[in-house]
């Protein structure tokens, strides 16, 4: 049987559905919760999205202020007070244990399904996987589905989803092939608004100075890599550090960048980046994180900034 021939009946013979993605979302999480809701949806099943960030980025509190009497947006806490004996949880845009939004849930459940587009490694979840590295972001692979069961979504979910595709292929120009277009051109089929979606992206002045700054500290090893790291004593949000190394990834001759910067939830964050011809997923494992070839992050409380910088000058300075 094919596994989205499988997913299809287990959704559709559980008592309801549980959705879940990695902490601090961003729109490519969000929007795989949204596809999936709309699949739920589609099959008569209520869904639940669990989330337990209690800080969101911009584009996330838009998604949710305008989605607040459409979705059902419970915390861990609550799972145990819904959950029947064939529920089923759905776990988006991360495949690992310590990512998703609070792994005591997972204990709950007997069915499990990962959709995931990241490396798989020994924290990765056991379930029924879909985990494929090739594809641009957890949202295409949510509107594959889509597809396949013939499910047309809302224009409002269609546009969250598409918004998704948008932010983990960098406006198209990472990651990006017939697949990806593909599944750009059903949800705008659908109703998905490109202008919608650019309202989701804006963001807010002071962020873009804050990484600008950051910018201006980078500093080059082997000709290929960029590294920056923020103020000491400033802290930064997730999505800053990603968009810092997607920008430093744009100038010439640079393969692969690595945004290093305290995080305003506590501990030392790096968001790294690639072309593709070199494996960040591989180099964050060694500095305490994962990911794939192209995009990877690794987030550690036991190490100050400036020990977790050079750990990674370390790592880079040995690799060829």
């Amino acid at each position: 049987m094919r596994i989205e021939k499988r997913i299809k009946r287990i959704i559709k013979n559980s008592s309801n559905v549980f959705v879940v993605g990695h902490k601090c979302l961003d729109l490519d999480a969000i929007g795989a919760c949204i596809g999936i809701k709309a699949i739920s949806d589609a099959f008569g099943k209520t869904c639940y999205i669990v989330v337990d960030d209690t800080e969101h980025e911009l584009s996330i509190t838009k998604v949710f202020n305008e989605l607040a009497d459409n979705i059902n947006i419970i915390d861990s806490n609550n799972v145990n007070d819904l959950y029947k004996k064939n529920s089923v949880l759905v776990i988006v845009d991360t495949n690992k244990t310590n990512m998703v939004q609070n792994d005591k849930i997972l204990h709950y459940f007997k069915n499990i399904i990962v959709i995931d587009h990241h490396q798989e490694t020994d924290q990765t979840i056991n379930g029924i996987n879909i985990i494929d590295i090739t594809k641009s972001s957890a949202c295409e692979m949510v509107t594959n589905l889509m597809e396949i069961y013939n499910i047309k979504p809302n224009k409002q979910d269609a546009t969250i989803v598409l918004s998704g595709i948008v932010l983990d292929t960098h406006n198209y120009t990472k990651k990006t092939n017939e697949n990806t277009y593909y599944a750009s051109y059903y949800l705008t089929a659908c109703g998905a608004d490109p202008k919608k979606v650019q309202y989701y992206l804006k963001e807010e002045l002071k962020d873009y100075i804050i990484r600008n700054k950051v910018i201006m500290n980078v500093e080059v090893i082997n000709d290929k890599y960029a590294i920056a790291d923020g103020n000491s004593k400033e802290k930064y949000k997730r999505e800053d550090l990603a968009k810092i190394a997607n920008t430093l990834l744009d100038f010439e001759g640079i393969e692969a960048a690595f945004v290093l910067g305290n995080r305003i939830d506590g501990g030392v964050g790096l968001s790294a980046r690639s072309n593709g011809n070199i494996n960040v997923g591989e180099i964050a494992e060694l500095v305490g994180g994962g990911g794939d070839i192209t995009s990877a992050a690794s987030f550690v409380k036991d190490m100050t900034l400036k020990e977790m910088k050079e750990e990674l000058v370390s790592v880079l300075s040995k690799e060829e």
